[in-house]
């Protein structure tokens, strides 16, 4: 009796265990939990993306009751909502009454992401679900991979551990050079880091800067530069926080940040000097209009660059690559045709007279320098030297080399005959040393410190020199 008493006690916690196993509950996954609210006149699909799928994406189902990829991509009907409250959860309302062709959900369907491509399988097989189910229903439908996934890894693709400074790049310079101080200092001492690399983004090709891992989040302050050689932009606009990627324009004097754009067409920039003001692009052909027809296409806005004030007009995207006759013109005014194929952007300044095309970009002309002012040293000559030479060094250096320069000629002032040499105008203003010398021999005077802004006269021995006055009739 004691023996089975024992046997008992072993038994009955096992027995416990199993009757515990017959009570099935199921487990539910955070990602699974409903996220979208019944519907009763709906199918609700619930839908769990896969990793990688961005919160941003559009995404569509897919299949032969709603006219396959090529009907449902693009249409808000067939587009999945994004659940709130789920970093991987989807939702869409389907309205059977919708259908086509008598089709349903039990026939197959997928998913189509616009960054992604079509849903595939783990094994990157075509994906379909079949689903036999009502309207007032919630199904939870899983999507594996998507095509992308199974893409092969572009090797020429750039990567960067960093943001990235990218740079259109109008300026004349031989090498264009990035320094930046702040939290920190970009490339470790002047000038900075050298580019990177090249990428075209739309119609432009930038030269691009990668900033690095550790300079996130970093506020600093850049500085273009001709890579130390003396040329740099600095200044309001380029004080960042590398807290994103930065697009920049750049010519020899001048700099702005961009914004980017998904435009794709061409634009027409007007610098309007007109007495009546442009305001629309008109362009025809030989079949007739090519942009909408008269006065054509407003101006859509201005934009400052390098200093002047463009009105702006967008073309359009439908007229990439077509020829016309353009007529700039402000609606009862205009200027004359100018024939563009619209394969660029163009830069017009725009006068009552006609339209030239500028390049805005372009570093403005240095302004020549005033010539300076011819001067003269007249020397009264008694040393006994064979020949007399003059040699300047310092702010300039008379003659190229030594001995300098010979005697211009002579001249006659007051009964008293002088040599004198010519001084360029080049040299007006400079402060140099004068050496008496005999044309390059043995003697020579000590040296004299002068400033070439006026005529100098001399007399001079074969020891010293002494400076006169100038003559009261000269």
């Amino acid at each position: 009796m004691k023996r089975n008493l024992i046997y008992l006690l072993l038994v009955l916690p096992l027995l416990v265990l199993l009757g515990s196993c017959d009570d099935k509950e199921e487990i539910v996954f955070d990602h699974e939990l409903p996220q979208f609210e019944l519907k009763e006149n709906a199918i609700l699909l619930e839908v769990i993306m896969p990793q990688g799928t961005s919160k941003d994406d559009e995404i569509y189902i897919v299949g032969e009751f709603n006219g396959g990829e090529d009907v449902a991509v693009e249409q808000l009907e067939w587009r999945l909502e994004k659940a709130s409250n789920s970093e991987v959860k989807w939702g869409i309302y389907l309205i059977p009454s919708t259908f086509k062709d008598g089709k349903t959900l039990a026939d197959g369907f997928y998913f189509f992401s616009k960054k992604n491509g079509a849903e595939r399988t783990v094994k990157n097989e075509d994906s379909i679900h079949r689903l036999d189910i009502g309207i007032g229903t919630r199904t939870n439908v899983w999507v594996n991979r998507w095509e992308s996934y199974f893409e092969p890894e572009d090797p020429d693709e750039e990567t960067h551990d960093g943001y990235v400074i990218y740079v259109e790049d109008n300026s004349t310079w031989e090498t264009l050079s990035l320094y930046a101080w702040g939290d920190a200092e970009l490339g470790g001492g002047w000038p900075g880091i050298q580019v990177t690399g090249t990428k075209t983004i739309g119609k432009v090709t930038y030269k691009y800067f990668d900033t690095g891992e550790s300079f996130k989040g970093l506020s600093i302050n850049l500085i273009f530069n001709d890579n130390g050689g003396g040329k740099q932009l600095e200044g309001e606009g380029l004080n960042i926080t590398l807290d994103r990627d930065y697009y920049f324009r750049i010519t020899d004097t001048s700099y702005e940040e961009i914004i980017l754009s998904d435009y794709e067409g061409y634009t027409i920039y007007i610098e309007d000097a007109t007495t009546w003001g442009v305001q629309n692009a008109y362009g025809w052909a030989d079949g007739g209009d090519i942009t909408p027809s008269w006065p054509g296409i407003a101006v859509t806005g201005t934009k400052d660059i390098n200093g002047v004030t463009y009105k702006y007009i967008e073309m359009g995207e439908d007229l990439n690559g077509k020829f016309m006759n353009l007529i700039l013109n402000g609606g009862t005014s205009q200027a004359a045709d100018i024939p563009v194929t619209l394969d660029r952007d163009y830069y017009f300044r725009v006068t009552d007279s006609g339209s030239t095309e500028v390049d805005p970009y372009a570093p403005e002309p240095e302004e020549p320098e005033e010539p300076g002012e011819a001067h003269f040293i007249y020397v009264i000559d008694n040393t006994d030297w064979e020949g007399l030479s003059l040699y300047g060094y310092g702010g300039a250096v008379l003659g190229g080399a030594w001995p300098g320069l010979s005697v211009t000629g002579t001249k006659e002032i007051d009964g008293i005959v002088y040599k004198y040499f010519s001084i360029a105008p080049e040299n007006d203003g400079k402060e140099i040393n004068l050496i008496f010398n005999g044309n390059g021999g043995t003697v020579q005077l000590p040296d004299l410190p002068i400033t070439l802004n006026r005529d100098y006269y001399f007399t001079i021995t074969a020891t010293g020199c002494t400076e006169l006055d100038p003559p009261a009739t000269n």
